[in-house]
């Protein structure tokens, strides 16, 4: 089978699904990125398209999003039909991100090959992380701003013949006109890889010595440290926990950026201000801000973690609660709805109050002093994940029915006995 993927920071959702279609030798795979680093998958031909057109700085606001979507779109299928007539590639299926206006444009140059899209989030002023957080007040515009974001999922749930979504949650934020035309699955896990290692050895240079699972290491894991996925609720937390426990440790992956949110207005960022407001209140030397770190390094510290804290506003569920919960840690989560579709309080986690510091320290605290009382919600998180959320015997079999579904028989992809 020809198959098209689509994603302007490859390989996004599509990281274990692109990788195992490659591996079966069988189909020919374009992936269409603006990433300029896009990674080099084997089996896959990665080709780059450039944005149309991007908006001018000062562009008006209501229209600014559908502008920069509609040059995305644009930019994208230019660089399809270069590919179609300098290499003879035609898809069968197309499969793409709907958020970003990637696949706008498709049906206007093959409107007979069937595109599923990726529908992640649908912006509404209530449910969700915008105006969650009393620290973050929204603007009298916001209402206006947030439904004019969503004229790229409206137009392209018009575009594609099927949507896709990874939870019920994401998909419940989108209007009801649109829930028979999405089905739900995970981009999946891979719990045959992200397992418990009872004997890990984790390296830290400050320390001179491997941290090993007799350490009381605290973990927390976020793509760059920002009000949305909790980093403020979690530094408020760290005096009492590290005082309380004056052997523990707290490893903190994430950068400095600004992903989801708003922007701190300290110089230096989030991390800048809650390190002001904490001051000496907490043990630095047990504070361990460790960047973004590669992948192996990252398993390791889950791995090697007595208690994993996750914290997010009601919002995307990150891959890192899943893949944390497949190696078996103990995690303190924030209780919310996201959250709860995945994890069971008392049961494959710890709930706790996003905006209650103190709660999050009790919590933590309890866990580092009772590992043993709690090592049964870790089994169980990860006997969770293997049976909703594996990519192997899970997802992935979904996915390819719902891509089998719009293609010629003849054309349909086998899945291994």
């Amino acid at each position: 089978m020809n198959l098209l993927f689509v994603h302007q920071n490859m390989p996004g959702q599509y990281r274990e699904l692109v990788q195992w279609l490659a591996a079966q030798g069988s189909h020919r795979i374009y992936f269409l990125t603006q990433r300029k680093n896009a990674p080099n998958l084997q089996g896959v031909e990665t080709r780059k398209y450039q944005s149309h057109r991007r908006p001018a700085k000062d562009a008006y606001g209501l229209s600014k999003v559908w502008e920069e979507a509609t040059g995305y779109g644009f930019g994208a299928v230019q660089a399809a039909k270069k590919i179609e007539a300098e290499e003879g590639f035609r898809p069968d299926i197309i499969v793409g991100h709907a958020g970003w206006g990637e696949l706008t444009f498709f049906k206007q140059i093959w409107p007979d090959v069937p595109i599923i899209g990726f529908f992640e989030y649908y912006y509404n002023m209530t449910g969700g992380s915008v105006g969650f957080d009393p620290e973050e007040p929204v603007s009298e515009h916001a209402p206006f701003l947030m439904h004019a974001r969503n004229s790229v999922p409206l137009v392209n749930i018009e575009t594609v013949d099927q949507g896709h979504c990874p939870t019920y949650w994401q998909r419940d934020r989108f209007p009801k006109s649109f829930h028979n035309r999405v089905y739900v699955c995970h981009d999946g896990i891979r719990t045959d890889k992200l397992l418990p290692k009872p004997k890990v050895k984790l390296g830290l240079n400050r320390l001179g010595r491997d941290l090993t699972k007799s350490d009381e290491v605290i973990t927390y894991v976020a793509r760059n440290l920002e009000r949305t996925r909790g980093f403020h609720t979690l530094m408020r937390a760290l005096p009492r926990i590290l005082s309380e426990r004056p052997a523990a440790r707290i490893l903190i992956v994430g950068g400095s950026e600004v992903s989801y949110g708003g922007k701190s207005k300290v110089p230096g960022g989030l991390r800048a201000e809650m390190e002001a407001e904490i001051g000496d209140r907490v043990d630095w030397d047990r504070v361990h801000f460790l960047g973004q770190i590669p992948y192996p390094d990252y398993q390791k510290m889950v791995q090697v973690s007595r208690c994993h804290i996750y914290l997010t506003m009601p919002f995307v569920l990150s891959w890192s609660l899943l893949e944390s919960m497949s190696m078996g840690a103990t995690i303190v989560a924030a209780d919310v709805p996201p959250v709860r579709e995945a994890m069971t309080h008392g049961e494959t986690g710890l709930l706790v109050d996003f905006f209650d510091p103190d709660a999050l320290a009790a919590q933590v605290i309890d866990v580092l002093a009772r590992p043993k009382d709690f090592a049964h919600i870790g089994k169980a998180a990860r006997d969770h994940v293997v049976e909703n959320y594996d990519f192997l015997t899970k997802c992935l079999p979904e996915h390819i029915r719902q891509i089998n579904a719009l293609v010629p028989s003849e054309k349909a992809i086998k899945l291994p006995a």
